[in-house]
Parts: structure tokens; sequence; C-alpha cells
């Protein structure tokens, strides 16, 4: 699935380079509308039977798969902001340790995993390394602030609910990076801090792009 990932990685970016802005707008549709699709799909199943602790669209990848089917339907700054800060980092980090519970490929299970999580993230570069977009120290402070927002809800609903979203009350039953972070709360500390740094140095490189490139 790796392999998967980097192959559609660069064949999304050489396309994004050379199309015209009404090709750009078809295929951003066609990529958004099945990430749309996908997502609801999961989203319905789900539902049956429907549960409070997993049924409730409150995980991060929730609001990256809608954030990302958005940006890639209507290319609005905000949703690109987001697909690029959390399908870069978070989705990212699903790639390399998914939670991931069940049969193997060609399960539907499995092929809806890796469908989400990989569109994301190839909306991200395709956005960015494709079509141009380029994130900004503004866009910076806002993504923590939508994530932060994200994660009081979530941690507010998980102590309600006795619910695990986000992984905010505890680390995830499959090995993941929060492994190495030591036991809660301390975890989602660390974690907070090192996403603070992660997004910080995807954001000041195109900065300094910026600033050396006249208006």
């Amino acid at each position: 699935m790796l392999a998967v990932f980097a192959i559609g990685a660069v064949l999304l970016v050489w396309i994004g380079r050379r199309q015209t802005e009404a090709a750009a707008r078809t295929l951003g549709r066609i990529l958004g509308a099945l990430t749309g699709l996908i997502y609801a799909a999961v989203l319905i199943y789900s539902l049956i039977p429907p549960s409070i602790t997993w049924s409730v669209p409150l995980q991060l990848t929730d609001l990256a798969t809608a954030a990302g089917a958005y940006a890639l339907w209507s290319q609005r700054h905000w949703a690109v902001t987001l697909t690029y800060y959390w399908g870069l980092t978070l989705s990212v980090q699903a790639l390399i340790s998914p939670v991931l519970r069940g049969p193997d490929f060609p399960n539907y299970r499995f092929l809806a995993f890796w469908a989400i999580h990989l569109l994301v993230v190839w909306a991200a570069i395709y956005l960015t390394w494709g079509r141009g977009y380029r994130p900004t120290w503004r866009d910076y402070r806002f993504a923590i602030c939508v994530t932060l927002a994200w994660a009081v809800t979530a941690l507010t609903f998980n102590s309600i609910a006795g619910s695990n979203y986000g992984f905010l009350n505890r680390k995830p039953s499959t090995p993941s990076l929060l492994d190495l972070f030591g036991p809660w709360p301390s975890y989602v500390f660390v974690a907070a801090v090192l996403i603070l740094i992660v997004w910080a140095l995807i954001t000041w490189p195109w900065q300094r792009i910026s600033r050396r490139i006249p208006s």
C-alpha cells in the first residue's frame, strides 16, 4: 500500500503541474466526489449497529477526510489548509502505523481504510506540489486553532461517553508512535508539542521561498 501511495503521489503531482485550470477543476471535483462517497459509505457502515463509542464522526480522520473532499471539490483556501496540515502529518502517520484490525486485502474494510487515508494525503500533495498551494504562518495558526477546538470537543465527549475518539484518552491497541511518548496523559502533551514543531517545519520553507520570489 505504501508503494501504491508513492506511485499515486508522483502521478498526481505530474498531472497537476501540467493541467489547465479547467482540467484541474474537473479532476478536483472527481477526486473530491470519490473521497466524499467513500467516506459516506464508511460512515453509514459504522452505524450498523450504531454505537456511541465508534459511530460518532469525531475522529480526526473524519474531519480530515471531509476537509480533503471539500478542498478537492472547491479548492477553498481554508479547506486546503486543513488538508495540508492534517494530511501531511496525522494521516501520514496512519499510513505508517495503521490502526487496522480485521481481514487483509481484498476485504472491504481494508480497502475502505486505505482508500480514505490515501486520498487525504494525495489531496494534500496534489494541491500543494501539483496546484501551487503555499502555506503561511496565518494558515499555521488557523490549523492549530481548529485542531485545538476539535481536541477540546473530543475530550469532553470522551469523558461523558467513555469513548476514545482521537486516542486522546488511551493509546490505540495496535503499535503506534504514541507508544514512545509515555503513559496517559503525558503522551497527549508530547504529541501536541511534536505536532506544533512539525507543522512549523512544514510551513517555514514555503515562507522562505515566498520572500525570495518577487510579488
